[in-house]
C-alpha cells in the first residue's frame, strides 16, 4: 500500500491522497480578482489527480498584495470569481484550499516580467507596512511601521477574508507566514525591531502571528483545517531559526492551527541557502516530532519514489509541490503509475491513456 496515496482526515474534511498543489503566484489578476488563467491552472492540477490545491497568496487587503498583479480576497467580485474555481476543483475529488496573505515590507513592487523592485505610487503602488521601518533592499519600498491601530486592522482584515474564504467554496485555509512576508517579519528578529508587545522577546516577537491565526480560527467553522506556512530558519546567524520554529508551532497548534507547512527563508536577500532534493523536509520532521502535530514538507521535491519516501517514513504528514507541479500538471496520475497504485477517480474523458 502506497502511504503517498492514502487518505488523510484533518477536522472534517478528507484529503485523497497526501500530494498538494503548493501556493504560487501567478501575477495574472486585475484588482485581485481571479480569471480563466487561474480556473485552468488550478483546474488542471486537480484534473491531474492532487488531493489539495492552494491558490497563490491571496491578499487580505489592496496593501497586502506583492504586486499590483496579486489575487486577493477583500471584496465580493473576488469572492464570486473564485466560486467557479473552487467548485470545479471540488468535482475532480480535490480539496481547493486558499493561502491568506499580507506581503508587508515586500509588497507594491512588480511582477517578475514586468520590472523589478518597487512600483512608485504613480504607477499604481501604495505606502507599505512592517513592524519596523526597515526597507528589504535597495530597490524596495520603504514601509511604515505599524502602531497598534494598524496591527489591529490588519488582524481584522485576516478575520474577515477567511470568512470570504468560505463563501468562496473553500474548505481549507492556509496563512502564509513564511518567505519575508508581513508575519514572518514580525516575529524574525532580522526584520523586527521594536520595543512593544511586539517585539523583543520570542513570545512578543509571536503575538502577531498568534494573533492572527487566533483570529483566523474564530472566523471559520470548527471543521475547517486551519493550515500555516511558516519560515523555519532565516538562514543567517542571529535571524529566525528552528528552535524558534519549534515554540511558534507549539503556540500556534494551542490556538487551533491544524498543520504546519515548513519552508524556510525569504527575509534576507542574500542569505546562503543549502538547496538540494528535499533539504527542507528535516524541518518538516522535527516539528512534526516535538510538536506532535501535522506537517507538509515542501522543496524539491521532484520523483515519486521521494514523495512516498518522505510520507512512509512519517518524515512529514504531507507533500507539497510548486515547480515539479509546473512542469507536470499530471504529476499524481504519473506517481500514481510509478508506484503501481490502481486509482479508483481516474479522470473518466483520459480513461482511453490509462
Amino acid at each position: 500500500m502506497s502511504k503517498l496515496f492514502s487518505s488523510l482526515k484533518i477536522r472534517n474534511i478528507e484529503l485523497k491522497n497526501r500530494i498538494v498543489v503548493s501556493a504560487m503566484c501567478q501575477y495574472s489578476c486585475n484588482e485581485g480578482v481571479p480569471n480563466d488563467w487561474h480556473l485552468v491552472h488550478l483546474g488542471s492540477r486537480a484534473v491531474g489527480g492532487a488531493g489539495l490545491i492552494i491558490t497563490e497568496a491571496t491578499a487580505v487587503s489592496p496593501e497586502g498584495r506583492i504586486s499590483p498583479d496579486d489575487a486577493g480576497i477583500w471584496n465580493d467580485d473576488q469572492v464570486n470569481a473564485y466560486k467557479r474555481i473552487t467548485a470545479f476543483i471540488k468535482t475532480q475529488n480535490s480539496v481547493p484550499g486558499i493561502q491568506l496573505a499580507h506581503a508587508g515590507r515586500k509588497a507594491s513592487t512588480y511582477a517578475p516580467w514586468k520590472g523589478d523592485g518597487k512600483v512608485n505610487t504613480e504607477n499604481g503602488g501604495w505606502q507599505t507596512l512592517a513592524p519596523s521601518a526597515l526597507s528589504f533592499g535597495d530597490n524596495f519600498p520603504n514601509p511604515k511601521e505599524m502602531d497598534e491601530n494598524d496591527i489591529k486592522l490588519v488582524i481584522d482584515q485576516f478575520h474577515q477574508a477567511a470568512k470570504r474564504s468560505l463563501e468562496a467554496g473553500f474548505e481549507i485555509v492556509e496563512l502564509h507566514m513564511a518567505h519575508g512576508y508581513l508575519i514572518h517579519e514580525f516575529f524574525s528578529p532580522i526584520s523586527n525591531h521594536r520595543k512593544d508587545n511586539y517585539g523583543g522577546s520570542l513570545e512578543n516577537r509571536c503575538r502577531f502571528a498568534i494573533e492572527v491565526a487566533k483570529s483566523v480560527r474564530d472566523a471559520i467553522s470548527v471543521g475547517t483545517p486551519l493550515f500555516a506556512r511558516i519560515s523555519s530558519t532565516d538562514w543567517v546567524g542571529g535571524g529566525w531559526d528552528i528552535d524558534q520554529a519549534v515554540q511558534l508551532a507549539k503556540w500556534l497548534k494551542d490556538v487551533g492551527v491544524d498543520l504546519i507547512d515548513c519552508s524556510s527563508g525569504g527575509n534576507v536577500s542574500k542569505a546562503l541557502i543549502p538547496i538540494g532534493p528535499g533539504y527542507q523536509i528535516p524541518f518538516a520532521q522535527r516539528i512534526k516530532t516535538e510538536v506532535n502535530i501535522l506537517t507538509g514538507g515542501v522543496g524539491l521535491i521532484t520523483a515519486a519514489e521521494q514523495a512516498e519516501q518522505i510520507i512512509g517514513t512519517g518524515q512529514a504528514d504531507l507533500v507539497l509541490l510548486a515547480r515539479e507541479i509546473l512542469r507536470d500538471p499530471y504529476w499524481a496520475l504519473h506517481a500514481a503509475k510509478k508506484l503501481n497504485v490502481e486509482l479508483g477517480d481516474f479522470p473518466k474523458q483520459y480513461l482511453r491513456i490509462k
